[in-house]
């Protein structure tokens, strides 16, 4: 396959991927494609906007489109690092005697959405950093890749709200994007409140698979 082949089997996957997130995500085009972008770019999306807006729903429905494991970490003051990591706990094995054994955090997912993620401290923050850049989590005394694709959304909230912390540079820096997601226009609002209301659910179906997107 050439490349202008190549170039003419992306855009048609591409566009039917856009089309299916639209069965479920009403408007926010631009923070769709810049979602798409940052995930076939290999980078990470940070997302600013108020509770309520769909960006959980988005996150969940590009984890079933694209046929992808998804995990949520509500970040929250209290959350340590090993709550994202994961750590080592003593089992008990069949011959009676115990070991360590590693239990994975939520991190090991393809796609992660860390929620609120400045409500928690920046030591809490910074369990994201390795991950991100290396792909990568040292705990328990082992580095453990992370599964390929690996793609993490975060979302803030806006700084000026009591209880948030801002990120640090160095996180920061780990985002390709920052989008700000604003709210519904009034079509768009009427359709997500008829969707609502009526209780219709459209259905999404699987149309990129992860070794397509490496």
């Amino acid at each position: 396959m050439n490349t202008e082949e190549q170039i003419t089997q992306f855009r048609s996957a591409y566009e039917a991927l856009r089309a299916e997130i639209g069965k479920v995500i009403v408007g926010h085009e631009e923070i769709v494609e810049g979602t798409l972008i940052a995930i076939f770019g290999g980078g990470h999306v940070l997302l600013e906007g108020v509770p309520g807006l769909g960006k959980t729903l988005l996150v969940r429905t590009l984890s079933e489109v694209l046929d992808m494991t998804f995990n949520r970490i509500q970040f929250t003051p209290d959350l340590m690092p090993a709550d994202i990591l994961g750590t080592n706990i003593v089992m008990e094995t069949p011959d009676g005697k115990r070991e360590f054994q590693f239990q994975k955090g939520p991190i090991f997912a393809h796609l992660l959405l860390a929620d609120e993620i400045n409500r928690a401290t920046p030591k809490t923050q910074s369990a994201m950093l390795e991950a991100m850049q290396e792909k990568s989590v040292t705990a328990g005394g082992s580095i453990r890749k992370l599964e390929e694709p690996f793609f993490v959304l975060a979302t803030q909230n806006p700084i000026d709200q009591e209880g948030t912390y801002p990120l640090p540079e160095a996180q920061l820096d780990r985002f390709f994007f920052k989008l700000i997601v604003g709210y519904p226009n009034a079509a768009d609002l009427t359709e997500v409140l008829t969707r609502t209301t009526e209780g219709k659910k459209e259905q999404d179906n699987r149309v990129m698979t992860k070794d397509q997107i490496i």
